[in-house]
């Protein structure tokens, strides 16, 4: 007989969770059925991903975001394609990538999903979790950063709840702080040009530990030529990390401390609403959490 789960190193499957994914739409064709409140919403995070939409309702019925995003935001309006009507059938679904409906009529809606699943399209429908491919969440975003709260579509209100005291534990500069990485990794790349093997993996655990050495408000203070001496003094240096106070002291720059981020989940208001159908995903593009659709499509 198998030991306890208490002698076992790895840790136990959870299954009844979906696979939050960071779906590339960029320049992907999405059909999105409506242009109420619901709607909004979604062309929102459709245009923050850079998918071309598809837009069919009509005029009469347009929230005001939808009025602006299609009528008189520049960017938005080379993004859409906007049809002043109900839904037309089946020919409405060609070429679409991804099908989203968020109308008052069920029945219709359904209908919608039908076509899309006969076709193997993604789909999702507004508040009707059954007829869902992927769901979405209660997003923060941050320039580069993206982080998604999603309960499976069995709590959105306590997804949102979730998502704005995870928002506020952020520190304002966390986007800026991801895109210094960002470029600090694309010059180490410069130095140490691999893919996959020994030389990979050097880079990728000498990233780790400058983001695990360095606090977010000190990432967020990398320039240029804080950069060159943290490559220079610590990748070329045996691959070892120079810290936050070695490096102002080269550069005689002042040190300026800041607090770490830190979660104390037992401690803080969120974990009341933690649960295994609690999921959270971090990264660039759609954020979803799929479902049906990964068994569909085999």
């Amino acid at each position: 007989m198998a030991d306890s789960d208490d002698s076992q190193p790895f840790p136990p499957v959870t299954p009844g969770g979906s696979l939050i994914i960071a779906w590339q739409l960029r320049d992907k064709r999405v059909l999105l059925v409506g242009g109420g409140h619901v709607a909004s919403g979604r062309l929102s995070h459709l245009l923050d991903a850079d998918a071309l939409v598809t837009l069919i309702a009509p005029r009469s019925g347009l929230h005001p975001l939808v009025v602006h995003r299609v009528f008189e935001d520049d960017y938005a309006k080379t993004r859409i394609t906007y049809l002043d009507r109900t839904f037309g059938g089946e020919q409405d679904l060609d070429g679409a990538d991804m099908v989203l409906t968020a109308i008052d009529d069920v029945e219709l809606s359904r209908s919608i999903c039908y076509m899309a699943r006969a076709r193997r399209i993604p789909v999702n429908v507004a508040d009707v979790p059954p007829e869902c491919d992927f769901y979405f969440g209660s997003m923060i975003r941050r320039g580069p950063l993206q982080v998604m709260v999603s309960t499976g579509g069995k709590g959105p209100k306590l997804a949102n709840i979730i998502r704005r005291k995870m928002e506020d534990a952020l520190p304002d500069n966390v986007g800026e702080a991801i895109e210094r990485v960002g470029v600090l990794r694309a010059e180490l790349r410069k130095r140490a040009p691999s893919v996959g093997g020994r030389l990979g993996q050097k880079r990728m655990d000498w990233m780790t530990k400058v983001c695990e050495t360095w606090s977010l408000g000190e990432l967020g203070q990398l320039d240029e030529a804080a950069m060159e001496f943290l490559l220079d003094r610590g990748w070329d240096q045996k691959a070892r990390v120079p810290s936050f106070e070695e490096v102002s002291k080269g550069l005689s720059r002042p040190t300026t401390k800041s607090p770490r981020l830190e979660f104390h989940p037992a401690e803080s208001t969120v974990s009341r609403y933690l649960s295994p159908d609690f999921c959270v995903g971090v990264g660039l593009g759609l954020l979803v959490s799929l479902s049906l659709f990964v068994h569909r499509s085999r």
